[in-house]
């Protein structure tokens, strides 16, 4: 057998190396996205009438900035709610009014979101107008942030009323000063819907449904919403007057992570 002259050795050396490395590479692969169940529907396709002003696709809420997991400001639930809302809209139009969705779905890694930012004390942005009584230690304890919410499991919306026809609502500017969730209506931020005495996610004592000191139109208003939900298989949660979650739930066990995006649902095109 004929040696290799010290010239080639060295280039030898090299092709088997590159030849080892490329046989024991394995290509990144990224991992693909959790999908919706077959059930799960953009409620845009079951009824387009109904408003959507997505909150935690934009920056004005309580964190201040995008919750992990909206990609799209897209309302996704199980059919059942979906058409339950739909029938209330119906009810609720003949009325002069219509619905308009906060939330609905939202996966588990928008819920750790949360999580991380209850925990970072030194995150305190939105204070003024979210959560200004309480100190941000006892969002916990208070029952504010949790570590599951009934959103993940596609049945539970945040809601309100707006009276038609429909005005628009100014876009919230990042850094703009910030008053509080319960002041008047008309110094708080605007919005679109009836007065319901406090804004969205306020949390303070006074989103609770039935808080005696909430009384006249804003009454009368938060009344109006529960009562056309409740007609259709909702169940109000006490302490916040916009969420509701319809019953019997799809998934009553189950909290799901697929991303707020039209790409999540199984069905869509």
């Amino acid at each position: 057998m004929r040696r290799l002259t010290p010239r080639l050795r060295p280039l030898l050396i090299a092709a088997t190396s590159l030849l080892a490395l490329t046989l024991t590479a394995t290509p990144a692969r990224a991992t693909p996205e959790p999908k919706a169940p077959e059930d799960f529907v953009a409620l845009r396709t079951v009824d387009p009438t109904i408003l959507q002003d997505i909150r935690y696709f934009t920056r004005h809420n309580f964190m201040g900035d995008r919750v992990t997991g909206y990609k799209q400001p897209l309302c996704i639930l199980a059919r059942p709610a979906a058409e339950a809302l739909h029938k209330a809209q119906v009810k609720l139009l003949e009325r002069g009014y219509t619905l308009k969705v906060y939330d609905c779905y939202r996966p588990q890694r928008a819920v750790d979101h949360f999580v991380r930012w209850a925990k970072d004390l030194d995150d305190q942005r939105m204070k003024t107008e979210f959560y200004p009584q309480v100190d941000k230690t006892r969002l916990f304890a208070d029952g504010y942030i949790a570590e599951k919410s009934g959103h993940s499991r596609g049945s539970t919306v945040d809601l309100t009323l707006v009276k038609l026809p429909a005005g628009p609502t100014r876009p919230y500017i990042p850094g703009e000063p910030l008053v509080p969730c319960y002041a008047p209506r008309n110094e708080r931020f605007p919005d679109n819907s009836v007065d319901m005495g406090t804004g969205y996610d306020c949390f303070d004592t006074l989103s609770h449904t039935d808080d005696p000191r909430i009384t006249g139109k804003q009454r009368a208003n938060r009344q109006l919403l529960k009562g056309a939900l409740e007609a259709l298989g909702f169940v109000n949660l006490p302490e916040e007057w916009w969420h509701f979650t319809y019953k019997p739930e799809s998934y009553p066990d189950t909290y799901f992570d697929f991303p707020v995006t039209r790409k999540s649902l199984t069905h869509a095109h």
